[in-house]
């Protein structure tokens, strides 16, 4: 991977309504479930259980379709009667994975009116529901291009059954969900434009905030987690003060803190979210807005296959870069757990440079690109072991450096703040050189492990053994014990000790296994390197790590 230039930058780049509570009444004959009342109307849920109900394609904002599309969500239309709530809502759109892909898992269905949410919920249709409930709202991942919430992998099923109510998200995708341009700014009262995915998951946490008192969760409790660019929004949540009090806790997954392209600035070396904008246009034969929204959505999202989304710098939903958020501590003060598996950039390979030939050309093109800090790079990522250190640098550039940012700038707000490091392999990971890849965790977060789970097709799935359901049932409770109290200190687990307490963090090995001092050395380096960056300002710091990573400025700041 090289600099971003203009294409390839393009491609990587509050209704305050009344909470209508109380008990599940009786269904009517024709519905699924027991019966909420929303601020939308009645809902029928589907039982699981004699303790488990789920509600799924509930929709928390309106169409953003037609004149819509490149809006701030709207509030949803009320309907009459009792809504069916048994069926998943359409994804958003997104192009097909190849069948070839380890995450190929496209949704059975698809449309640009896909703002829709699911909540599984311990409130069966007992006479005693659940109450004031922890609420975990889920934020999947995908490049901020993909995702299918009707997959199996993102069942919350088994994590209520532990008392939380589980909250999935769908939310605009790619060019639909994370488009600027200067006529959208222009129309815009707040003058900016672009960040309408985000946009989207905050509207879904202001339904919660209204409605999920009753589905048994507490409004007052709520804890926003995701993995891969569902980490990264987290991280966007954190950082943006609409989002401020709409959610208590925070868990990012391989998460990565990447530059964003600033809305009419150009900024490291890269151009401006409306210039890039204004290109896609062009590029689609679609110079004006009015000829935009004019292209059918599906049409749209094909054209623009080679565009991978990324948030802008707006002034408004994102006042500054997220590097900065954090170091000024203007980000949400909520506890937060953080963290990175072994292998991510093993089933990501498109993120990793050539592997050298040689250990000599490995290690000249390090005291090229890395000056003063070549001997650090050296010593964490050595010649000895070429693909690995490969691998681990550019996983550490990307990945490790974000979890240990966050637990630590979280942690110098003064809020508890948690890392863990997810280790865990097994026999059909290991037979394809995948060993603790991308995303394998979230199957042990979602309880999808063990007899009789599912996952997606081409997924490496783990053993439907006893100790992988072990593993998963641990991660579970610790997951929930933090949703619970803000501490992952589930009764009977290994402790899991603050980050501020000599950077101690938890491994998922083939089982919980406390530690301290994650890979040393690892953090220093790369913050010395994006610190460079900043200085410099002609380069950014997303994608030109390890290998990939143009020589360094003279700055003198070592780790």
């Amino acid at each position: 991977m090289r600099r971003i230039g203009p294409w390839a930058a393009a491609a990587c780049v509050g209704l305050a309504a009344l909470v209508l509570s109380g008990g599940a009444v009786a269904a009517p004959d024709n519905s699924t479930g027991p019966v909420v009342k929303t601020t939308g109307g009645l809902l029928a849920g589907q039982i699981l259980a004699p303790d488990l109900t789920v509600y799924k394609g509930i929709p928390y904002a309106a169409p953003p379709t037609s004149e819509r599309r490149w809006k701030p969500p709207a509030p949803a239309a009320a309907w009459s009667g009792v809504r069916d709530a048994s069926r998943f809502g359409p994804s958003c759109i997104q192009p097909l994975s190849p069948p070839t892909s380890l995450y190929a898992d496209d949704p059975p269905r698809m449309s640009e009116d896909c703002l829709f949410l699911n909540v599984w919920t311990p409130k069966g249709a007992g006479p005693k529901p659940a109450d004031k409930a922890p609420v975990m709202v889920w934020i999947h991942g995908g490049a901020l291009s993909t995702g299918n919430l009707a997959s199996p992998i993102y069942d919350g099923a088994a994590l209520a059954r532990r008392g939380v109510v589980v909250v999935t998200v769908a939310y605009r995708l790619g060019v639909l969900g994370f488009l600027a341009h200067p006529e959208l700014s222009a129309e815009s009262p707040q003058h900016v434009s672009g960040n309408y995915g985000l946009l989207d998951q905050q509207a879904a946490l202001r339904w919660v905030r209204a409605n999920i008192a009753a589905f048994g969760g507490d409004p007052d409790n709520v804890t926003l987690f995701g993995e891969s660019a569902g980490g990264l929004s987290v991280m966007d949540q954190l950082a943006s003060p609409l989002a401020k009090g709409l959610f208590h806790k925070a868990i990012a997954e391989s998460g990565y803190m990447v530059w964003n392209p600033e809305l009419n600035r150009d900024s490291y070396g890269q151009p401006s979210a409306e210039a890039i904008g204004s290109y896609l246009g062009a590029k689609l034969g679609a110079p004006t807005l009015k000829a935009l929204r004019s292209i059918d959505g599906e049409t749209l999202i094909k054209a623009t296959a080679g565009y991978a989304p990324l948030p802008t710098i707006d002034g408004w939903a994102l006042p500054r870069q997220l590097v900065d958020t954090f170091d000024r501590g203007e980000q949400a003060p909520v506890p937060l757990l953080a963290g990175f598996n072994a292998g991510e950039i093993r089933s990501l390979r498109f993120l990793a440079p050539p592997v050298p030939k040689t250990a000599q050309a490995y290690e000249a093109e390090v005291r090229r690109r890395y000056g003063d800090l070549a001997d650090a790079y050296l010593k964490l990522y050595p010649s000895a072991a070429l693909e690995d250190s490969v691998l681990a640098a550019t996983r550490d550039g990307l990945y490790g450096w974000t979890a240990e940012r966050l637990v630590s700038k979280q942690a110098a707000i003064g809020q508890p703040s948690f890392l863990y490091f997810f280790e865990h392999t097994y026999p059909a990971e290991i037979a394809r050189g995948l060993a603790a890849f991308h995303a394998s965790e979230v199957p042990y977060v979602f309880g999808q492990v063990g007899p009789g789970t599912r996952l997606p097709i081409a997924w490496l799935k783990p053993p439907q053994t006893a100790d992988e359901a072990a593993l998963s049932e641990a991660m579970m409770a610790y997951w929930t014990a933090f949703a619970r109290d803000g501490a992952p200190d589930p009764a009977g687990r290994p402790p899991w000790r603050l980050f501020s307490d000599h950077a101690a963090y938890m491994a998922f090995r083939d089982r919980p296994v406390p530690g301290t001092d994650l890979l040393p050395g690892m953090y220093a380096l790369h913050e010395a390197v994006v610190s460079r960056r900043r200085q410099g300002g002609k380069v950014n710091w997303f994608a030109n790590v390890g290998l990939a990573a143009p020589p360094m400025d003279g700055a003198t700041a070592k780790p």
